[in-house]
């Protein structure tokens, strides 16, 4: 592995090892953007002002306000899929904080996607094909499939059959759910590490994981000129680090670390 600067590294084609980019992925630098939302104060107030959002239009406009959505186009999407369809009953959806779900999983706080739907936003554009790694309660690939359209291809892959089948109701509750029927939409039950190559190769693949090694069959399966982002979870804790892979047209491959985002509510 080869580094251009502290931030990038250029690597082939073969098992991308992160174990040498640990210190960087776990604990890199926050972006200018990232800290004035975390030191904003009515980032820092919380639940305070948060907990007053009951609707999914509020909380898609409360992010925009304080800069979490910069994107038209992602603002768009998660107001139109309504995060409280992939919520289980009794806990309040639109706070900004990660949620338990059933078999002790936990999903992302609504900044989470927004953040990941905006890294890929280039690579979910109509037409395209996307892949979603541990696709949980199936709520970002609803996103990504409202995203690339019914010409495109939205497919998430989830190891926990109880969860497929629960994300596929929430799907159908959902305004992607004519996607669904149509086909361009799918969640499939399967082992993650090898991706979903029926469908590949894919320009926006998201994977959601505490490895710390990208396996080969992953990356094999994002189209030169695609992005991978890499939702890494820290062992024993919600924090997460996104790690940004894009495939150069010759194939290969360059890293960067975006930014750490711990438990810090709006």
């Amino acid at each position: 592995m080869e580094a251009s600067d502290s931030r990038h590294r250029h690597c082939g084609k073969d098992t991308l090892s992160l174990k040498s980019l640990c210190r960087l992925l776990y604990y890199p630098p926050f972006s200018g953007s990232l800290l004035r939302h975390r030191t904003h104060p009515d980032f820092l107030m919380g639940n305070s002002l948060f907990s007053a959002i009951n609707t999914n239009k509020a909380m898609v406009e409360y992010m925009q306000k304080n800069g979490v959505i910069r994107s038209k186009k992602v603002a768009e999407v998660m107001e139109t899929i309504d995060r409280a369809l992939f919520i289980p009953d009794g806990i309040e959806p639109y706070h900004s904080r990660p949620v338990m779900i059933q078999f002790d999983l936990i999903i992302p706080a609504p900044n989470m996607h927004s953040t990941c739907l905006q890294l890929l936003e280039e690579h979910l554009q109509p037409g395209m094909r996307a892949l979603d790694v541990g696709s949980g309660n199936g709520y970002l690939t609803a996103c990504f499939a409202l995203m690339v359209g019914p010409r495109g291809c939205a497919v998430g892959v989830e190891r926990m059959p109880g969860l497929v089948s629960s994300s596929v109701q929430s799907i159908q509750e959902s305004a992607a759910a004519p996607l669904l029927r149509g086909g361009s939409l799918s969640v499939h039950f399967g082992d993650g590490r090898v991706g979903w190559p029926q469908h590949a190769p894919y320009d926006a693949i998201h994977v959601i994981a505490e490895a710390r090694d990208i396996p080969k069959a992953i990356t094999d399966q994002l189209k030169p000129g695609g992005r991978l982002v890499w939702g890494l979870l820290l062992p024993g804790s919600i924090v997460e680090d996104f790690t940004v892979i894009d495939k150069k047209l010759d194939g290969s491959l360059t890293i960067r670390s975006e930014f750490s985002v711990g438990t810090c509510e709006f």
